[in-house]
């Protein structure tokens, strides 16, 4: 019975281009939650939604504010999940693990990553979980 080694594909540039272009991701995100809040001091990783303030009481301007906050709200959330698998990305090209499908243990497809940095996993896993197959 023949082993074949398992030989990655991803050069150290690409892995190098790519933690270039998490890392500027990860600032990106950083402020643009920063414009809608500020850190929770309480919760690592997490930011708290700053209310908008008009300094109006009329009922229009406390309709508004409340709009805003209920769509700032959302995109927190949507953020701060961007920055968690970014961080993720991260950790794993740290690790020496980037790249490479938390599921299956195979290599990811350079065309996918190059598409999503943050992915982790192979096209072919996402889509058994997605029930696309």
């Amino acid at each position: 019975m023949v082993t074949l080694a398992f030989i990655p594909m991803m050069t150290a540039e690409f892995i190098a281009g790519q933690k270039k272009r998490l890392e500027d991701e990860q600032v990106r995100l950083q402020r643009d939650l920063g414009d809608i809040g500020r850190k929770d001091p309480k919760k690592p990783n997490h930011y708290e939604t700053t209310y908008p303030e008009s300094g109006s009481n009329s009922d229009d301007d406390n309709a508004m504010e409340i709009a805003e906050f209920t769509d700032d709200l959302s995109l927190e959330a949507k953020l701060e999940a961007e920055l968690r698998d970014t961080r993720k990305a991260l950790e794993a090209i740290e690790k020496g693990k980037y790249g490479i499908c938390k599921y299956c243990g195979k290599e990811i497809d350079q065309r996918r990553l190059e598409a999503r940095p943050t992915s982790s996993s192979c096209i072919q896993c996402k889509k058994a979980l997605t029930q696309e197959v």
